[in-house]
């Protein structure tokens, strides 16, 4: 451990399988309801004083890339009309033929730029990005194709030859929630930044951010977005 680190056991939150509930087969007519924030909610639920260490599981997303300041760019916006659209025709799909129901999961961002020495807030215009939203166990990429084919003939959504949908696996990674305006997360990136360097921890993956809230109803001070960042051991 590098000097500065606590010389503690750091404690790992970990998720096992992915999906690990018991899953019953539903009665005629049931209706089985899933809350993958709760099966979760070590991922998307971490404290606001402090950094945690998690182990984030293999996990299925639908993803959008793109690049520019995701506050004017049309590109942003496609992706994020996109990614709703697709998610809420694989929720009513899967109820229709498997009796299963769940929320919609959060929208999701990795963010990053070519050279990370330029990455600031003071220049959104060269950020890349990968806009995504989580997807239970039984979205398959034969009911993705489906969910596509039935919007092609419903809407415009110029975003939707982008859509991918694929498996990412974080691994080890330290979090926090920041409670606020996304124009003030810096304090709350520089913490985590800080607990890296402190604990002997290397970046290991894009800077990742996950929108609990929903800034067109919430107040910008009640917003809540979990802020996390892949790490590995140095060397």
């Amino acid at each position: 451990m590098k000097k500065g680190g606590t010389g503690k056991k750091e404690k790992v939150e970990r998720k096992e399988p992915y999906m690990t509930s018991k899953m019953r087969v539903p009665e005629a007519g049931e209706i089985t309801k899933v809350d993958l924030r709760k099966e979760f909610k070590q991922l998307y639920s971490p404290p606001g004083k402090e950094v945690v260490l998690v182990e984030v599981p293999d996990l299925a997303f639908l993803m959008v890339d793109g690049s520019g300041d995701p506050n004017t760019a049309q590109e942003y916006q496609e992706a994020l009309g996109c990614l709703y659209n697709v998610s809420y025709t694989l929720k009513f799909l899967i109820k229709k033929e498997m009796s299963i129901d769940y929320p919609v999961m959060a929208l999701e961002g990795l963010w990053w730029t070519d050279n990370m020495l330029e990455f600031s807030p003071d220049n959104k215009d060269i950020w890349q990005w990968t806009s995504m939203i989580m997807q239970p166990l039984y979205v398959t990429a034969e009911l993705v194709f489906r969910a596509c084919e039935e919007l092609k003939q419903k809407k415009d959504l110029p975003a939707l030859p982008k859509l991918r949908f694929e498996h990412f696996h974080e691994g080890l990674s330290v979090q926090i929630m920041h409670i606020g305006p996304y124009a003030a997360e810096k304090p709350t990136i520089e913490k985590l930044h800080t607990y890296i360097k402190e604990h002997g921890y290397a970046f290991n993956g894009k800077h990742h951010e996950i929108y609990l809230g929903d800034p067109r109803r919430a107040a910008p001070e009640k917003l809540k977005t979990v802020v996390r960042q892949p790490v590995k051991r140095e060397s």
